[in-house]
């Protein structure tokens, strides 16, 4: 589809009626009833489930591989059903809704100016859950959207796109022997380690990478993260939070200890809660949290939760805020 075609779709309100050029011939639809039924009809099966078509009967028949005509202002336009969806949701559906809409489109090998624009004035125009960069030899991936928003002690207000790789941009340690002495913060990798990310990231995305303000975890007594404090922020190992949904590895509080847990990625990233199995691809990788005197937490490459020793070489699988 044409950019063009897709702004036009844009344009549609909720009183345009859609003439559906299906396999029983042409039917009209109001826009509304048209949203609803394409949700359940021509989406991927980690796109959104439960919406009933029982009474949408005249586009039953509709698959992802029929043509569209819309009316619009400027006359009819064809477009596939699969465009036609995700360019109504883009001109309806409330901001706050796109971190719950997969779409897993390739957005392009560059970001462009009005990309660039559609972040940084918040509106997210053309941005769905799992669009991606391809960019030299790394898929850069939307995993959600203005996840630390109104955070920090010094407050985020950018709009913002949370970014991942797909798969670690490489492997290397966490410190050289198996210590968790100084928590994250006292470690190689964010020390050294994370340098070749950045510069991996900045070669993508330039001036576009955002810092906020992230508590980080600096010190450790007897294995139990002890101590933490605010640090500038761009790019970071995540957390187990973040991947999971919960700490899992990193030490729980028995009463008479309270760990430093301090966090404001205090969220599964919306990415991996709506998909899942993209979590791990088979690609085992850091994550920031101690485990213990010797072991931080680990995505394991099978799939499970884990923790390894730190003087191990594993994946880094950087989480950066772009805006």
């Amino acid at each position: 589809m044409k950019i063009t075609d897709y702004q036009k779709v844009q344009t549609l309100d909720e009183s345009n009626i859609v003439l559906i050029d299906g396999n029983n011939g042409t039917k009209t639809i109001m826009v509304t009833d048209f949203i609803k039924s394409l949700i359940g009809l021509t989406s991927s099966q980690d796109f959104i489930s439960g919406v009933n078509l029982s009474e949408l009967t005249q586009i039953n028949t509709l698959s992802a591989d029929d043509k569209l005509l819309i009316g619009t202002a400027a006359g009819n336009k064809a477009i596939g059903a699969d465009d036609a969806l995700f360019a109504i949701l883009d001109a309806f559906v409330p901001k706050e809704q796109r971190r719950m809409i997969y779409r897993g489109k390739n957005l392009g090998s560059v970001i462009t100016e009005d990309q660039k624009a559609n972040i940084k004035n918040g509106t997210f125009k053309g941005f769905f859950l799992g669009d991606y960069w391809s960019i030299g030899s790394y898929t850069w991936r939307i995993v959600d959207f203005d996840y630390w928003y109104n955070c920090g002690d010094t407050v985020f207000t950018k709009p913002h796109l949370v970014i991942m790789p797909d798969k670690p941009l490489y492997n290397a340690q966490m410190n050289e022997t198996n210590i968790t002495t100084g928590g994250y913060v006292g470690s190689k990798m964010y020390k050294e380690n994370l340098s070749q990310a950045k510069t991996l990231a900045a070669s993508a995305f330039g001036n576009l990478i955002l810092t906020h303000r992230e508590h980080l975890t600096n010190a450790v007594t007897n294995g139990y993260p002890s101590g933490g404090s605010w640090y500038d922020s761009t790019l970071e190992l995540p957390n187990e939070i973040m991947m999971y949904g919960s700490h899992v590895f990193a030490p729980s509080g028995n009463g008479t200890i309270i760990p430093n847990r301090y966090t404001i990625s205090k969220t599964q990233l919306a990415l991996f809660s709506v998909v899942p199995k993209l979590i791990s691809n088979r690609a085992t990788f850091w994550l920031r949290d101690v485990v213990s005197s010797a072991y931080f937490a680990i995505v394991g490459g099978v799939g499970y939760t884990g923790s390894y020793g730190a003087s191990g070489s594993r994946g880094v699988r950087p989480v950066f805020a772009i805006g």
